[in-house]
């Protein structure tokens, strides 16, 4: 485990393997271990990165009211050191739902940093106003009843029918495992994802590749909205699991993972241009 200082915070990361960067970001109420089967894969022939983000796992949480455009500041800071005595400096940046979003923020901000971008069960749509709602309801929920209570009601909600029979011990095990979680900071996790902007221009402005992860029971980030927004990138990859819903890494971990070396592949090879800003 390695960390770097960002605004006055501590802020964790791993990395692994050999060959060309790629940075995995985890989404709300994770941290980076929700990586460990397909870092372990991709390993083999990639320079794996997974940073925790601030506030999730080994990482301090930010002070104030942060936005993605912050959390991908954090991300910077973390690759900057990492690859700074490295030849390469661009990478791919994959994310899982909320990381999608810093994803995005990301590729607003940096793109020429970037070989591209990954987005995991993940939308550049701002928030409906009925989302924000029910963000603002979970606020509640997790101020009078705690962390526990409400992953207990909202985590189950992310997985598939057949997952939810056949391999509920994946939704007990996240349970145990993200527990720890502080209510502070999904709260300000919420607050982040209320406040951003729609970044469906940032796809449609990126020109090297894009891929879309979709779970085609995933009710957070729906199959008809997946779809819209995969047609906005000049260059898509897009692969839909067929028995997932939001947690395709681990639902349909084998598939996710070769969809995602295959991506990677040619992202590392594809032409170092620029992106317009």
């Amino acid at each position: 485990m390695n960390w770097i200082i960002f605004r006055n915070r501590p802020l964790f990361y791993r990395t692994l393997g050999t060959g060309d960067p790629v940075v995995l970001l985890h989404g709300f109420a994770e941290d980076g271990s929700i990586w460990n089967y397909l870092t372990g894969q991709i390993a083999k022939e990639f320079f794996v990165i997974v940073p925790d983000l601030p506030g999730s796992g080994h990482s301090v949480i930010l002070d104030g009211n942060p936005g993605m455009t912050d959390y991908a500041s954090a991300v910077k800071a973390i690759v900057d050191k990492v690859l700074g005595d490295k030849p390469v400096k661009l990478f791919t940046l994959i994310g899982h739902s909320m990381g999608g979003y810093i994803a995005l923020a990301f590729a607003e901000k940096y793109p020429d940093r970037l070989n591209g971008i990954g987005l995991f069960h993940s939308t550049a749509f701002g928030d409906t106003e009925l989302k924000k709602e029910a963000r603002k309801k979970g606020i509640d929920f997790i101020t009078h009843n705690g962390v526990v209570p409400f992953l207990k009601t909202s985590v189950p909600n992310l997985f598939a029918e057949k997952s939810k029979k056949k391999k509920p011990w994946l939704i007990e095990s996240i349970l145990e495992q993200y527990r720890y979680f502080s209510p502070e900071a999904l709260i300000q996790y919420y607050r982040a994802m209320i406040k951003r902007p729609d970044r469906r221009a940032v796809l449609q402005r990126f020109q090297k590749p894009v891929l879309f992860l979709i779970g085609k029971e995933d009710k957070a980030v729906t199959l008809h909205d997946s779809l819209e927004q995969s047609y906005l990138p000049p260059i898509a990859f897009i692969k839909v699991l067929q028995h997932s819903a939001h947690m395709g890494m681990v639902e349909e971990r084998n598939k996710a993972t070769a969809f995602l070396r295959q991506f990677l592949q040619y992202a590392a090879c594809f032409p170092h241009g620029t992106s317009a800003n």
